[in-house]
Order: structure tokens, then sequence, then C-alpha cells
């Protein structure tokens, strides 16, 4: 008969500023570390934007097949919805297995099924396969989500949050660069770099360690989530995904709309708001101190004036701009949720808890495009959606800090 053992026994946090220890070799948690997580958190954005040049060849390649204007877009929008409708469960797996055996395991059936495209012969396979990757996206992200808080603490953790947004922006748009030099070989070439994540399986078993080692023949009975407490800043992360992937998924088309159709000028455009992106998440460590209370409206404060600004537009040079202020917001918005979301957890708590605010931000991602497809054509066109969801982004500015202000104020007055 299994033996259940009290979760308090199997881990101790460390205090604020403390990083954890590796319990086999007494090694602290440092920077080998943090470049892992966050390498292999890039791969969440892989699916998102490696494909996207090529989907017209996969069209063409599939013209035969029954369904094919339907399918070809799932090939590219398919893992981020797997990842929206799975990553709870996954945060359960994580929580109650264990984060490095999962990590590893999942990086490299990512390998596997990510590459299955070069070979499988029709559309409805390659599709399945999609969903395959999100699912092992879903894990992946997870765990080192979940990691990088298991890890570290206090302005660290905080720091490396916004390092991670840091990549995960730049590596999409450097993958959709990749995605386009290798497409214009074959549409099935991309699916060539999908074999990245061996080395950081390699890297992840070296290491990476399981912060609070399971035992075996024993059942990790798990603490219920403090939904309470967790409730808000999930539904608030949904709109933070919508918000977060406006610019990225619509800025070509506003570009579009003033009269730019080079590939390059969009290229540059785009690189310019990932600069916004940057240096928006890199000033969260100095923000973060002052708390959620203060970061989460900032944000959605500053990316709704961008996305306003965007909308109303008329020329190149504003579009550029209020790129940037965008960007700046998006930067500092998804570390700005997580501290939020991760904030009440406990050990124990944390994977499923990383589970709901990942499966919530990519549900935004995946509804950004349909949201504004639905707007432009109930308003009268792409620039009124953008101002629309500019709005929407500062009224949840204003309703987090006044919910979070009326929290504080609750006790004083009962006191």
């Amino acid at each position: 008969m299994s033996e259940v053992v009290s979760p308090q026994s199997l881990a101790e946090e460390p205090l604020a500023g403390e990083v954890a220890v590796d319990p086999a070799t007494g090694r602290p948690a440092g920077r080998a570390q943090a470049v892992v997580l966050i390498l292999a958190s890039c791969l969440g954005v892989l699916g998102a934007v490696l494909l996207a040049p090529v989907l017209p060849a996969i069209e063409d390649a599939f013209a035969g097949t029954a369904g094919v204007q339907a399918l070809t877009p799932v090939v590219l929008t398919a893992p981020a919805l797997v990842i929206g409708l799975t990553a709870p469960f996954a945060g359960r797996v994580v929580d109650r297995i264990g984060r490095k055996r999962l990590l590893v395991i999942a990086l490299v059936v990512y390998a596997v099924v990510g590459t299955a495209p070069l070979w499988l012969p029709s559309l409805q396979l390659i599709v399945a396969s999609r969903v395959l990757v999100g699912l092992t996206e879903a894990v992946i992200m997870t765990c080192c989500t979940t990691l990088l808080a298991d890890y570290f603490h206090g302005s660290q953790r905080e720091r490396y949050f916004g390092m991670q947004v840091v990549s995960t922006t730049v590596a999409a748009t450097l993958f959709f660069g990749i995605g386009g030099a290798l497409g214009s070989h074959s549409w099935r070439t991309p699916f060539w770099l999908y074999l990245v994540s061996l080395p950081l399986a390699v890297a992840a078993a070296r290491l990476v360690w399981q912060p609070a080692p399971h035992r075996s023949g024993r059942v990790l009975t798990l603490p219920a989530l403090p939904w309470r407490q967790l409730a808000a800043p999930v539904v608030t992360s949904l709109v933070g995904g919508l918000v977060f992937y406006a610019l990225i998924v619509e800025l070509s088309f506003r570009l579009d709309d003033v009269g730019v159709d080079s590939t390059g000028a969009i290229g540059a455009v785009s690189a310019i708001g990932s600069l916004g992106t940057a240096i928006g998440a890199l000033s969260f460590s100095r923000l973060a101190p002052r708390g959620p209370a203060v970061t989460v409206p900032l944000a959605f404060a500053v990316s709704g004036v961008g996305l306003v600004g965007l909308g109303l537009a008329p020329n190149v040079s504003v579009i550029v701009l209020f790129a940037v202020v965008t960007g700046l917001g998006n930067g500092l918005l998804l570390p700005s949720l997580l501290t939020w979301a991760l904030g009440s957890l406990t050990f124990e708590q944390r994977g499923r808890g990383t589970g709901w605010w990942t499966a919530a931000v990519f549900l935004g991602q995946f509804v950004c495009p349909l949201v504004v497809l639905a707007l432009s054509g109930a308003i009268g066109g792409l620039g009124s959606a953008l101002v629309v969801l500019g709005v929407v982004s500062v009224l949840a500015a204003v309703v987090v800090r006044s919910s979070r202000q009326a929290r504080v104020a609750a006790p004083a007055s009962g006191s």
C-alpha cells in the first residue's frame, strides 16, 4: 500500500532572494540552469511563427485535399490551441510526478513529432503531428516556467521572468526570418529546425534537477489551488495574451494598409517593435518591487495606448512609434501577470498554477486574430479594431488597479 507523503516534507522553500540548491550535489541554481530553461521556453513560439512564410506553399502542395483552405492555417495555429487546452493538465502532471523527467522526455518527443512532416504524406497527418507538437510544448513551457519559479526567488526570479519574455520575443523574430529562408528551398525544410530540442534535452538532463524528489512507492498528495487568489490573474492573463499578440499578428497588415508591401521593410519595423518589447521586459526587474498592483495596470495601460496609436496612425513613421510603445507595454505585461499568478502559490501548487496561466495566455494568442477579424468586419477595418483592443487594454488597467486597491483597503477598513 502506498504511503502518502506530506508535501511539506518534500520541499523547503528558499527565502526571498535565495536560490534553490540541488539536493544531490549541493550546488545552487545559477546562470546555466536559467539559460537552459529560457532557451527551452523559446520552443513554444517556434510552432507559432516558423511556418507562417510557407503556408501558401503547403496549401499548393496539397491542393487536391478536401478542405485544404481550412486545414492549412490549422498547421500554424494548432499548437497554440492545444497548449491553451492542455497546459492545466500538464501542470497537474508536473506537480504530481516531477519537473525534470517530464521536461527531458518532452524535449525528445518534441523533436520527433516536430520533424514528422518531413516524411508524412498527407495534410491530415501533418495536422495531427502539429497537435502532438502542441502537447509537448504545453509540457515544456509549464516545466520551464515552473522550474524558474522553483529555483529563483525575489529579484532574481523577476529578472529571469523578464529575460524569458525577451528571449521568446527575439526568438519569434528570428524564427520568422529563418522559416522564410528555409522555406525558399522547400516547404518541408523548416521542419528540420525542430531538432534543436535535442541538444536542449541533453543540457536539461545534465544541468537541471528536480527541486523536490518524488520518492518511489509513495504518492504525493496535492493541495487544492487557491482559486480565490488565482482566478483573477488567470482571467486577466487571457486578456493579456490577446493584447500581447495583437502587435505580433497585426503589425504587418497595418503596414500594408498604409502602402508598405516590402517584406524587408515589414521585417525591419517588426524588429523595432520587438526591441521595444525587449526593453519593456528588461525593465521589469526594476519595477517588480512595486508589485503586480502597479506593474500589471502599467503594462496594460502602455500597451493600450500603443494599440490605439497603431489603429489611428496615418503613416509609417507614426506606426513605428506606436509599435515601440506597444512593445514596451507588452514586454512588461507577461512577466507582471506571471508574477501575480504565482505569487500566492506554494511549491506543490506551482506547476498547476503555471499550467493555468500558460493556457490563458495561449488561448488569448489563438483567439487574437479571430477577434481582430470579427471587429474589423463589424466596425470598419483593422485600424478601428486595434483602437477597440487598445481601449479594452486601458480598461483592464483601470479594473486591475481598482480591484487591487480595494483589496488593500478592505483589511484596513475592517481593523
